[in-house]
């Protein structure tokens, strides 16, 4: 499949637009998008956000007003770009509702540092994508797969909205945890996958062992635990990797907290390790840009169970190609399927496994 041909790349069109372009919202997205728009020689002519945020601060040099503000400056035919990201469903109506009047993009930038989705990346990796495509268990999944690249090209959230579809259709019909799962949670935050399993098996569960690095994550995670839920419990406060180690890592951005280049030291764990050959029947990944280390510190796990996977495919560009090429490499046993649940941008794309 010529990969290349099902969308145009936003970041030529923004290169070759004429018309003023206005960036919603500020913070980590906006940085990165601002960086891209500077390297490809992309002029932004204003930065706005929601009404309760505008109070004329600077960000980057520019006054952030309200949308009325910019527009009664620029006029109504302006290009919008999104620049940060959201699940919350008044959220995304708002976003949606702004391309009834305006021309608006969402240009897709890495969660974590690493190539961007254009382009000459579709060309390097054509194989891969084709091969990873191939693998999907599903009509849902291939769906997903090519609205994914469309959106990744094009940064247009109808792609996104295509084939997106509720936790509900995942665990209901892949999934079908039970009350007898023995459940490791790898980026473990707050507890709010272990909550989302136990909504699914009426509060039941046969084990929970849980890796959260970040310091305050992880004592409001021990804090819930200790409150709701007994049983065969282990909370272990560290990053998931492919070895037990130390790294740096930063754990100021609470569900973005990541290994860095500079931070703090922070113990990190293989889960063979930490499981020391016990059972796993449901793992979990959400471990922001390190999935490739936690999946080889879990091999003999994965090998051995074959456990329900569910894994986050959308921290670096490649990661919804690379990611079931890998799993299905060690595990040739799993049907590998691709869904995206509501978010803008292509946040919360997650690869499930489930042994055939």
């Amino acid at each position: 499949m010529d990969f290349l041909s099902l969308e145009q790349s936003v970041w030529r069109r923004l290169q070759q637009e004429t018309r003023p372009i206005a960036l919603y919202g500020m913070g980590d997205g906006a940085d990165k998008i601002l960086a891209q728009f500077e390297r490809l020689g992309i002029r932004a002519s204003a930065v706005f956000a929601s009404d309760e945020f505008a109070r004329g601060n600077l960000f980057h040099g520019f006054c952030v007003r309200k949308l009325s503000d910019t527009v009664a400056e620029l006029g109504e035919d302006i290009v919008i770009v999104i620049a940060f990201a959201s699940q919350r469903p008044e959220v995304l109506e708002l976003m949606y509702a702004l391309e009834e009047k305006y021309d608006v993009v969402a240009p897709d930038v890495p969660v974590v540092e690493g190539p961007l989705f254009d382009e000459a990346f579709v060309r390097a990796h054509q194989d891969e994508m084709q091969r990873a495509y191939d693998l999907l268990a599903d009509e849902l999944s291939r769906e997903v797969f090519l609205d994914t690249v469309r959106f990744k090209l094009s940064g247009k959230m109808e792609y996104l909205r295509a084939s997106e579809s509720d936790k509900d259709e995942v665990f209901h019909n892949l999934l079908r945890p039970t009350a007898e799962e023995h459940f490791s949670d790898l980026g473990a935050y707050n507890g709010d996958t272990i909550r989302e399993l136990l909504h699914y098996t009426d509060g039941k569960f046969a084990s929970v062992t849980a890796l959260e690095p970040d310091r305050r994550s992880f004592r409001k995670l021990n804090e819930w635990a200790g409150a709701n839920i007994s049983g065969d419990v282990t909370l272990v406060q560290a990053g998931a990797w492919n070895e037990d180690t130390v790294q740096c890592f930063t754990d100021q951005a609470g569900r973005q907290s990541r290994v860095a280049g500079q931070g703090k030291e922070t113990q990190m764990r293989a889960l063979d390790s930490v499981l020391n050959g016990r059972a796993c029947t449901y793992l979990k990944m959400d471990v922001e840009g390190a999935e490739r280390e936690a999946i080889a510190g879990a091999a003999q796990t994965i090998r051995t169970y074959a456990p329900k996977l569910n894994i986050a495919a959308y921290h670096r560009s490649e990661d919804f190609f690379q990611l079931p090429l890998l799993l299905h490499e060690m595990q040739p046993a799993y049907s590998l399927y691709l869904r995206h649940h509501p978010y803008v941008p292509a946040w919360d794309t997650n690869l499930y496994a489930v042994s055939k």
